[in-house]
C-alpha cells in the first residue's frame, strides 16, 4: 500500500496525522465529520491493547455498548489506520471523540508502518471507564473498517472474535446507513 501521503513535506504545518483504531477505521465513518481525512497507511501501535468501555460507567447513547479505547500493555499491539487530516478538522475530531466532556484525552503515540517506519500521531484514550462489551453494530463498523483498509488478517480475526453485548435496537440513523451500505457492498 502506498504511504506517500504520510511523508513530511510542504504543507505539513496545515495537516496532522491521526491514528484510528475504532469506528474511525471505516472511511465513510471518519468522513461524516472530518472530510479532509486521507488514508496514509496501516500501522501498528506496540505495547498497547484494545479495550471497550463505558465512560464513567454510562453506556454510549450513540453506540449502545462499550466504545473502543487503548491502554498500555507491554507485549500487546493494536493495529489501525493513520489518516492525514487538515488542521481545520481538528476541532470536529476532538468533538467526535468527546474531548470537551472528558470522555477521551488526546495522546501522542509512535506507530510503526508495515515498512517499519516510525510515525508520531495524534490519538485518543478514554479516561475513567469501566470495561464493557461493544454493541454488535459498533463491532461491525470496526470490522468493516479493518477489512476495508487491509489490516493484518490475524488482527481482523481477533476483532471478529470479540464478544458483543446483546443490544438489538437501532443506533443513530447515520450509522445505520453506513452499516447498510457496507452490507450491500459485501453481497
Amino acid at each position: 500500500m502506498a504511504t506517500s501521503g504520510c511523508k513530511d513535506g510542504p504543507g505539513q504545518e496545515e495537516s496532522f496525522l491521526y491514528f484510528a483504531y475504532g469506528s474511525n477505521l471505516l472511511t465513510e465513518r471518519i468522513h461524516l465529520r472530518n472530510p479532509s481525512a486521507a488514508f496514509c497507511c496501516v500501522a501498528r501501535l506496540q505495547d498497547y491493547k484494545l479495550d471497550f468501555g463505558n465512560f464513567q460507567g454510562k453506556t454510549s447513547q450513540t453506540w449502545h455498548g462499550g466504545i473502543a479505547t487503548i491502554f498500555q500493555s507491554p507485549g500487546d499491539e493494536v493495529w489501525g489506520i493513520v489518516w492525514k487530516m487538515n488542521k481545520s478538522n481538528l476541532s470536529s475530531l476532538d468533538e467526535q471523540e468527546g474531548v470537551k466532556s472528558g470522555t477521551y484525552v488526546v495522546i501522542e503515540v509512535k506507530v510503526s508502518t508495515q515498512e517499519g517506519r516510525e510515525i508520531t500521531c495524534r490519538s485518543y484514550q478514554m479516561t475513567d471507564y469501566e470495561s464493557a462489551p461493544p454493541s454488535p453494530q459498533y463491532k461491525q463498523v470496526i470490522c468493516m473498517g479493518a477489512k476495508e483498509n487491509g489490516l493484518p488478517m490475524e488482527y481482523q480475526k481477533k476483532l471478529k472474535a470479540i464478544k458483543p453485548n446483546d443490544y438489538k435496537g437501532k443506533v443513530s440513523e447515520e450509522i445505520e446507513d453506513i452499516i447498510n451500505k457496507g452490507e450491500a457492498k459485501a453481497h
